[in-house]
């Protein structure tokens, strides 16, 4: 007999109990909570005087920089009186993630009804943490589309990979049904420049007027999902008596350490929360709608709608200018048909992505450089992010003067461009604006999950003002903090900086990963991309 003989029998005899052990998901009860009303809390009367003065408007705020981001979410919190509910796709169990949580569970404790929804592969949390958290009466944690074995996720979750493939992607924050901040960031270090090796440049808006009870609609849509599943059922019998208070002891703890002391003592001379406090800041007013998908969206018997096909409209308008700022992009084959058709109409396409050497992902890297050549040869104007932070006092995405100018009044792609410190840049910021008029600012990424497989959202708002600052503030960034593509006399991709500095293979990237990328680019993986 073989030796592998009685591995193979060995295999077979535990793969039945191994599936059986993934089993199906908790059943979860109907939701009978009444709706709460919010109309008379503090945020509602703070924002009755400015919407009075923009009937029918929408008011928005850019959050371009991450502690200005993570400022503005800790004072909601602060502020909230009745609820507050919350969809991400990541929250990371670090500084920023615990400081976040830590003041929602204030929020619970003045009676605030705090709703939490996580996609469960993406935030990949602590079980016996959220658990413990959940365990507050005013605290409700739910996980999208989770694993049904919660001690074998990675088995569970390649047992039934047709399920589990599509991820909940959303990022939003309501506040008493009456500001909710909506766009790229989730919760965690990376994304709130508190991380000394990498920060992200992200975008987040800030909204109050029509759009907040649309956001809220996509929320309850997803909360009360089949596939919304209450953390505790997965544990019934799991005592829980004491952890909610071990946790908050944890988090007190780590906040009083030396570099989260450093960083909340930055947070304080920021400005933000002050101004926040009286809404004095400078929202543009315009016409927005809250585009989504439906947590169906994969469901072959659901007629779904999809945040893509609404937007579409838009797109197909266009008439002058497209200007796409997405980290991971990947525009395949309609994208690039598409994108040329454009420009044979007169219609300037500008596009930002990652850089290899920017990138967190080089599997999508793979992916898009592929499309580079064509897109380039169609007429398309191609930029990547650089790896390198820029110099101290440049922080606002060109917007001509240091951090202060590009935060108040600025217009949204300064995010997270102003380093502190970090090590290397990436890009995370989602954004399209048409014609400088219509901004679209969310989750989305102009790539194949993001376009077929998860589900996102956005905000998509009207505005001259708006469209026009973001359009010149992407020409500055690219300018300044971007690579230049173009193809040479032998049709071969080269990179420029704005120095004259010119590359004929991906800027300050190692053979290793430039390997690697190339190996990548072998496998047919695009549609999961």
């Amino acid at each position: 007999m073989s030796i592998l003989a009685p591995l193979k029998l060995l295999a077979l005899l535990c793969l039945p109990p191994l599936l059986a052990a993934c089993g199906n998901l908790p059943v979860r009860p109907p939701d009978t909570a009444a709706p709460i009303e919010t109309a008379g809390t503090q945020l509602a009367r703070m924002t009755a005087p400015l919407l009075a003065q923009h009937p029918r408007l929408t008011g928005l705020y850019p959050l371009e920089h991450g502690r200005d981001a993570l400022l503005v979410r800790l004072a909601l919190a602060a502020a909230a009186q009745k609820a507050i509910d919350i969809q991400y796709y990541i929250w990371h169990d670090d500084l920023t993630g615990r400081l976040m949580m830590a003041k929602l569970l204030e929020a619970a404790d003045r009676g605030v009804r705090v709703r939490i929804l996580l996609d469960d592969l993406g935030a990949n949390a602590d079980d016996d943490i959220l658990l413990a958290l959940d365990a507050h009466p005013n605290v409700e944690i739910r996980l999208f589309n989770p694993t049904a074995n919660r001690h074998l996720r990675r088995l569970s979750a390649l047992l039934d990979l047709k399920r589990v493939n599509q991820r909940m992607h959303n990022k939003t924050f309501i506040a008493d049904r009456q500001a909710t901040i909506v766009g790229g960031r989730n919760i965690g270090d990376e994304y709130f420049a508190a991380n000394p090796e990498i920060e992200f440049s992200d975008l987040d808006v800030l909204c109050i007027g029509p759009v907040v009870p649309q956001v809220q609609r996509s929320f309850d849509l997803f909360w009360r999902h089949e596939l919304a599943i209450p953390i505790r059922l997965f544990y019934p019998d799991k005592p829980l008596e004491g952890e909610l208070e071990k946790v908050r002891a944890d988090y007190r703890k780590q906040l009083q350490d030396e570099r989260a002391q450093a960083y909340l003592q930055a947070l304080a001379k920021e400005a933000t929360e002050t101004r926040l406090k009286t809404l004095q800041l400078p929202f543009y007013w315009g016409r927005a709608r809250a585009l989504y998908d439906h947590p169906d969206k994969l469901d072959p018997d659901e007629d779904a709608t999809l945040l893509a096909e609404r937007l579409a409209p838009v797109a197909q308008a266009t008439r002058r200018e497209l200007s796409i700022v997405s980290p991971y992009f990947i525009p395949g084959e309609g994208g690039v048909t598409w994108m040329r058709a454009l420009e044979k109409m007169g219609v300037t396409v500008k596009v930002l992505t990652n850089s290899l050497a920017a990138t967190d992902v080089a599997l999508v890297h793979a992916g898009y450089a592929k499309y580079r050549k064509p897109l380039l040869e169609s007429g398309v104007q191609l930029y990547e992010l650089k790896p390198d932070p820029p110099q101290a006092g440049g922080s606002g995405a060109g917007s001509g003067g240091g951090r202060g100018s590009a935060t108040r009044g600025g217009s949204g792609f300064g995010s997270g461009i102003g380093f502190r410190g970090s090590s290397r840049a990436s890009l995370h910021s989602k954004a399209f604006v048409f014609d400088r008029r219509n901004v679209f600012i969310g989750s989305l990424n102009l790539d194949p999950r993001s376009i077929e497989l998860n589900t996102e959202i956005g905000v998509l708002f009207e505005s001259e003002l708006l469209g026009q600052r973001m359009a010149e503030q992407f020409d500055r960034l690219v300018a300044r903090d971007a690579y230049t593509l173009s193809l040479d006399g032998q049709g071969r991709v080269r990179w420029q900086e704005g120095d004259g500095r010119d590359y004929d293979s991906e800027p300050k990237s190692s053979s290793w990963r430039r390997f690697n990328v190339w190996l990548f680019s072998l496998l047919p993986l695009e549609s999961q991309l």
